[in-house]
């Protein structure tokens, strides 16, 4: 049976960096019946004569105020001439051949709405981030006993699905999550492909940590389906905070790396404010808004 027809769609901004072993690392796949789409908001730093090099079929340039994930996801799906549109991260760099293949194999199941793959964390990871990344891809990864978890980085979507309603263009941040948890409330599943390997990490500052997590929480009020309290100071904070740096002392007890335990103390106390602050700024916005909401953020 000959492979089908699959659109690698691709978001960067200034990561050359990244693209000199991403784009000839997507190049490498064994699996070769494929187009490439690359969206790119506005790179200054040599990305857009990397991009240009390996000729996409389509190269679409942004402004960097323009960006909005969902805006330029639905985008590619519009341009992708695939029913399957696969999703990579410029800094999402594959670490074998067969990266594709998986993430392919997983959407010729109909049952499929979406799949994603698994990421691993770059050598100058920090302990903090690092251990984030073991907690949700890792040899005994906790987000298999999650209630969801899905990460846009290396993922592929069906674009019978996304027809239907696409990504929620009102989302700045946990617009893959909000999707995704719509498909499985359409009766749809959702694929872990771990065979497909992408090395991707950040070491943000605590400044860009919190702004990070409260985006993230913002979008979280928007899905949760418990109340309002749920989220408090005492549990979300304080308790938060101290489960964080007992499970992160142990990962850096595990890995060597104690000297950096001080670190993730200072970013895990910007995070867990973050996630109350952003919590109780996107219950005010989105709920106040229900009617505008879709069936799986109003549930």
């Amino acid at each position: 049976m000959s492979d089908p027809f699959v659109s690698i769609i691709m978001r960067s901004y200034n990561e050359a960096w990244a693209l000199r072993d991403t784009l000839p690392a997507v190049q490498a796949q064994e699996f070769k019946h494929w187009e490439l789409i690359v969206i790119d908001s506005g790179s200054t730093d040599g990305s857009v004569d990397l991009i240009r090099a390996v000729n996409p079929k389509h190269f679409i340039q942004i402004n960097k105020e323009e960006y909005n994930p969902s805006r330029v996801m639905n985008h590619g799906m519009q341009l992708a001439r695939s029913e399957f549109g696969i999703f990579l991260n410029a800094d999402a760099t594959p670490q074998s051949t067969n990266w594709l293949r998986p993430l392919v194999l997983g959407l010729q199941d109909q049952s499929v709405a979406a799949v994603f793959g698994k990421q691993i964390p770059r050598l100058d990871c920090q302990a903090v981030f690092a251990c984030d990344y073991d907690r949700c891809f890792g040899p005994n990864r906790e987000t298999a006993k999650w209630d969801h978890f899905f990460s846009m980085v290396s993922s592929g979507i069906r674009k019978d699905i996304w027809s239907k309603r696409g990504f929620l263009e009102k989302m700045q941040y946990s617009e893959d999550d909000e999707y995704t948890r719509w498909c499985r409330a359409q009766g749809h599943r959702i694929v872990y492909c771990e065979d497909s390997v992408v090395m991707h990490s950040h070491n943000y500052a605590p400044a860009q940590a919190y702004k990070r997590i409260y985006g993230e929480a913002r979008a979280l009020a928007a899905v949760w389906t418990g109340s309002e309290s749920d989220i408090n100071w005492l549990q979300t904070v304080a308790f938060g905070w101290l489960n964080d740096a007992r499970r992160d002392l142990t990962f850096c007890a595990r890995n060597g790396r104690l000297r950096e335990w001080p670190h993730a103390l200072r970013i895990r106390w910007q995070q867990r404010k973050a996630k109350l602050a952003g919590f109780r700024d996107g219950w005010k916005f989105y709920r106040s808004h229900e009617a505008g909401l879709s069936p799986a953020m109003s549930k």
